[in-house]
């Protein structure tokens, strides 16, 4: 059976641009389509999926066995352990070996691509092991017209003959999904300037100063961190489109970059798996983008949670990837559904909010008797700490209980107030925590991609 796509013999920085355009007008065809015109083109992009992982996967003809005529919703789940553990028999190149694919994303400067034919990426592991994630030339092509989309829908005007530059603030690391989108897509027609989000914040002010962008893409962490230069008038540059994305966007931090620079910030959720997995329309909502995978929000059971419920959980099944096929692949991320239709007429379902991780919900022993442990959720943790004027916060379980690290926050902010604070409310919810201590700090602890997690354990 050959594979759905096409083998490019020509992948030039000369002609990509205008392929990644193209697949960009073919795929926003989507969102002119009914509901029911998107279920049947999700039914039918399964099926070829299914078709195709079932000719060329061994593992997926292990792991579905008997299955192969069952409703998709029967399916297993795929983990990312599971994946990892079976990754040879997994991908349906034959010649691709993941210890090949290891040994390539460990070098210093690796090739555009891997054996001339493939994009690698890799995520940070810092929800346990790393995921490596292979793309054929096709693909890549899809992924990066894909993550073009979210400009448009956020009402960005885009002129064709004026370059306007851009800053991107995120992870310089090569085998980063942001770093390689930014080697692919660079060009003269859009200047670029990469920081890493690792450098100390006044080396990054003193960049963005020199470069002047009128276009910033940057993790919620920093931008909350910029938004405060800017007031201070340490950073001065007048920006007229801002995005963030890889990390959750408060609400404060959105309401301290709009006072910052009096637009709207464009925020969009997307993983190394599949980006954008939802983006911001011009009305301001927030869309799932269903017309390149079926996203299901589902309990911790497994069951689809009604609108306004959250998740525990989503299980992504990519349409166009057949290299490395996800089918009912478990992302721990914790996403509410909303119900209702938007006044931009897109077909997709709308969110109200990415809560995190189902890891950044810590346990505790409970007070009520030995044996018994409390869940609390990170929105106890953004009600408490969203209030102090800080350019960041970020709470850390240690053994011990719990350390706050707090960033830019004036010497008015009572760290012992703020531990009271911290303390009533986690005895009122029954947790049992030796220790809260709350601490100024001059940065965030970042991990290998850049990223700030609001919540960090360190057990």
């Amino acid at each position: 059976m050959a594979a759905p796509r096409r083998r490019w013999t020509i992948f030039s920085k000369l002609t990509l641009p205008f392929r990644v355009v193209a697949r960009r007008r073919t795929l926003e065809r989507g969102c002119a389509w009914s509901r029911d015109q998107l279920a049947a083109h999700q039914r039918g992009a399964i099926a070829r999926l299914r078709a195709f992982a079932y000719a060329r996967s061994p593992f997926y003809r292990r792991f579905h066995a008997g299955r192969e005529s069952s409703p998709f919703e029967k399916l297993p789940v795929l983990s990312k352990a599971v994946m990892m553990e079976n990754f040879d028999e997994l991908v349906t190149e034959r010649a691709l070996r993941l210890s090949d694919l290891e040994a390539y994303l460990r070098l210093h400067r690796p090739p555009e691509f891997f054996r001339g034919r493939y994009v690698v990426l890799s995520t940070s592991g810092s929800t346990g092991r790393r995921g490596v994630f292979v793309y054929s030339k096709a693909e890549w092509i899809t992924a990066l017209a894909s993550i073009a989309r979210p400009i448009g829908w956020a009402g960005v005007r885009q002129l064709p003959f004026r370059r306007r530059r851009m800053a991107i603030v995120a992870s310089s690391a090569p085998w980063h999904y942001s770093t390689r989108v930014g080697q692919s897509l660079s060009s003269p027609f859009v200047p670029a300037l990469r920081i890493d989000a690792g450098e100390s914040i006044g080396s990054i002010v003193h960049r963005l100063n020199e470069w002047q962008p009128e276009i910033m893409a940057v993790y919620p962490s920093l931008l909350r961190q910029l938004a405060e230069e800017q007031i201070a008038g340490r950073l001065r540059i007048a920006l007229c489109d801002l995005a963030t994305s890889a990390e959750v966007l408060t609400d404060d931090t959105r309401r301290r970059a709009q006072d910052a620079w009096q637009i709207h910030v464009h925020d969009v959720y997307g993983a190394t798996e599949y980006a954008p997995i939802a983006a911001e329309c011009s009305e301001g909502n927030m869309h799932l983008v269903e017309d390149g995978a079926l996203i299901e929000i589902v309990d911790e059971r497994g069951r689809p949670v009604p609108p306004g419920a959250a998740g525990e959980r989503l299980l992504l099944t990519v349409f166009d990837r057949f290299t490395q096929p996800l089918i009912r692949y478990e992302m721990s991320d914790m996403v509410r559904p909303l119900a209702g239709d938007c006044a931009c007429g897109r077909p997709f379902r709308l969110i109200e909010s990415i809560e995190g991780r189902l890891e950044d919900v810590l346990s505790f022993a409970a007070r009520e008797g030995p044996g018994t442990t409390v869940a609390i959720h990170p929105n106890i943790f953004h009600e408490v700490l969203e209030t102090v004027p800080a350019a960041g916060w970020q709470v850390v379980q240690e053994r011990d209980g719990l350390r706050v690290r707090l960033v830019g926050s004036p010497h008015s902010v009572s760290c012992e107030a703020l531990t009271g604070q911290l303390r009533q409310r986690l005895d009122a919810l029954g947790a049992l925590v030796p220790s809260i201590r709350v601490e100024r700090a001059v940065a965030l602890s970042r991990g290998p991609s850049g990223k700030a997690p609001l919540i960090e354990r360190m057990l």
